[in-house]
């Protein structure tokens, strides 16, 4: 049996009808950027997250770099983050001269290592930039009390932790990107919330930050032709919302289904010693943007699987402290040994909600055939 890592049609022809006259509808409406569909989308992110401002962008590349800028992130300050992760999350301070530097990683959760952060700030430090990872947030608790400490600035990549709750220390759980200063989505086609294309979003509680962010998106205009600021043309297409729109309907039951989808590789690989699973750690409620596992010989397994045509991905290989465009940061090698360790052993094993029971069998079949050998 063929395993795409995923496979969108699924969902497309699922719900054929819904998608075809939301887009339909934005063609018809012949407002293709930062039309009504924007707006509504906003407004039902909002709702679902608790954030006072959301506003829609072209990616979540684009978010962070603009969020980024209106933190403050650039000219020499020093912002701290991990070396585990999508170089976005540590390009977008590049892109603005600021210096990323790095903290190595939990090896249960894989985020960043909270109690390694305060070690590294400096008179130059001016924020903490977590990634919530994979299935769960960093220890945002720990975060905040840093950053208050040292009057930081917290910038959260939650670009795959839309629907991601931290309750932690607090009297209620919160959504992902809503406890820091701003905080960002992706809605890359493969994310939990995923457009058909690109898009992103930027979110805050912060009356300043959420007036900057919509100005920032369209060239930093205050209005047409009136430019405050040097900003950005990263504008949502209406199309992408319409899409989002529909999506966002059947969010909590799409974050089930691949609960139960994690729960069945769990099940079926918990006999197999030369596999082992990520921990979900405080207080939060995490989602299965992807399945990961920690494998003995990472390589060959991914090699079988993709043979015996079972998608699989590896995120990520090379951590950032040792990518070629990082050179001038002056790490090497062993400076973050789990992160490097943890590289050479995770693989993620195909999820999304419409994959079947079947599916999830012949993956694990297949995946301790491998170890058979």
């Amino acid at each position: 049996m063929k395993v795409n890592f995923y496979t969108p049609q699924r969902e497309y022809h699922e719900k054929k009808a819904e998608f075809d006259a939301a887009i339909s509808n934005v063609l018809e409406s012949g407002n293709f950027i930062l039309g009504q569909q924007v707006s509504d989308l906003e407004e039902a992110v909002k709702k679902y997250t608790g954030a006072k401002y959301a506003v829609g962008v072209a990616s979540g590349t684009d978010a962070l770099v603009i969020a980024s800028d209106i933190l403050g992130f650039k000219d020499g300050g020093e912002v701290i983050t991990s070396p585990f992760t999508f170089l976005a999350s540590a390009s977008c301070l590049a892109k603005h001269n600021a210096k990323p530097v790095f903290v190595d990683i939990d090896e249960n959760s894989f985020s960043i290592d909270a109690d390694k952060i305060e070690e590294k700030i400096t008179d130059k430090t001016v924020g903490i930039l977590p990634i919530h990872l994979f299935c769960q947030m960093s220890n945002m608790d720990k975060i905040m009390s840093i950053a208050k400490k040292h009057d930081l600035k917290v910038l959260e990549d939650a670009a795959e932790a839309f629907g991601m709750r931290w309750k932690g220390n607090g009297s209620s759980y919160k959504h992902s990107g809503t406890v820091g200063d701003m905080g960002i989505f992706s809605f890359f086609p493969t994310k939990t919330l995923g457009s058909y294309g690109d898009a992103g979003m930027i979110v805050t509680n912060d009356d300043e930050l959420g007036k900057l962010a919509k100005m920032f998106r369209v060239h930093g205009a205050s209005k047409k032709y009136h430019y405050d600021y040097i900003g950005y043309n990263s504008r949502l297409d209406s199309i992408q919302a319409a899409i989002l729109l529909v999506k966002l309907k059947y969010i909590d039951n799409a974050i089930q289904k691949r609960a139960q989808v994690a729960k069945w590789y769990e099940e079926r690989l918990s006999d197999c010693e030369y596999v082992r699973f990520p921990k979900i750690e405080g207080d939060q409620k995490g989602v299965y943007y992807v399945f990961n596992i920690l494998a003995k010989n990472r390589d060959e397994l991914a090699a079988y699987l993709k043979e015996n045509g079972i998608g699989n991905s590896i995120y990520y290989p090379i951590p950032l402290h040792l990518q070629k465009c990082f050179d001038y940061l002056g790490y090497k090698e062993g400076d973050f040994p789990v992160a490097e360790k943890l590289s050479k052993e995770v693989i993620a094993l195909p999820i999304y909600p419409e994959i079947t029971e079947d599916e999830v069998d012949c993956v694990a079949n297949t995946i301790k055939a491998f170890y058979r050998k």
